[in-house]
């Protein structure tokens, strides 16, 4: 089934492209998210029409991500925690953590969009990914170190 995308999807394309997609998947999860409509002529016309004041507003947003990403990038947060002696944390570091030391520093990102893979274990530096945009990433220092 051919259906026209209403978000930006990871893996499946971006506003506006036309992608085939299985039968299934456009009527079970696609079409009634509103992530997306059927390619019918109707609404290929209809899209067409919305699509510059979308464009306009994408353009915004990413322009802001863009600022924010570059703010980002010079901020260094610091973690003191329980550890062992073999630099083990007693407890970790989680994407929780880091959202809330980013609100105590004025930036407003969500705990979604903190891409850490699992929770920081060990005491050290570290660079975690923070996804603002579909096509803007900001780099994070994490120092963690150890509770005296």
């Amino acid at each position: 089934m051919k259906v026209i995308l209403k978000k930006d999807m990871d893996k499946l394309g971006h506003y506006g492209d036309q992608v085939k997609v299985a039968d299934g998947y456009a009527r079970n999860f696609l079409i009634p998210k509103g992530l997306a409509v059927t390619a019918t002529l109707g609404n290929m016309r209809q899209f067409e029409a919305e699509k510059d004041a979308f464009m306009r507003k994408a353009a915004v947003k990413k322009e802001k991500a863009d600022k924010l990403s570059a703010e980002l990038e010079g901020v260094t947060l610091s973690f003191s925690r329980k550890a062992g002696e073999d630099e083990k944390l007693f407890g970790s570091v989680t994407s929780h953590d880091i959202e809330e030391a980013l609100k105590a520093k004025g930036f407003e990102v969500e705990k979604k969009d903190i891409l850490l893979a699992e929770p920081i274990k060990a005491l050290g530096s570290f660079t975690v990914a923070v996804k603002l945009h579909s096509r803007v990433t900001a780099n994070l220092k994490i120092e963690v170190a150890k509770e005296e």
